[in-house]
């Protein structure tokens, strides 16, 4: 599961994230699922950032294994014209749901400024 990191050695797999997912996964068609990651996978998205002109809270795992951060979160900072770039050593790309107590801080104080 390299979307929360439980691949990596030494990972704390919470069972209940791990049954979760599967249950989101077979609660969703499986076309639609597929053409989800197809189209984000063919999808350049880059672009849209730069027209974006409000303060934008980049937030990114620096072990994500599903959008990794040098072909993603350190290429979106640089397009944002008031971006805002907090990495996360170690964290997965699932980090909003293993590391929530450790991120909704960062997103609250960024929001409060």
């Amino acid at each position: 599961m390299p979307f929360y990191g439980f691949n990596r050695p030494d990972a704390k797999v919470s069972e209940g994230i791990r049954r979760n997912w599967w249950r989101q996964g077979m609660m969703g068609s499986i076309q639609a699922q597929y053409e989800c990651i197809r189209v984000l996978s063919e999808t350049d998205f880059f672009d849209d950032l730069k027209s974006i002109d409000i303060p934008v809270f980049v937030m990114h795992g620096e072990d994500d294994q599903i959008c990794p951060f040098p072909a993603s979160g350190a290429k979106s900072i640089k397009l944002l014209k008031h971006g805002t770039l907090k990495t996360y050593p170690g964290l997965p790309h699932g980090m909003p749901t293993t590391h929530a107590e450790l991120i909704n801080g960062d997103l609250l104080e960024f929001i409060r400024s």
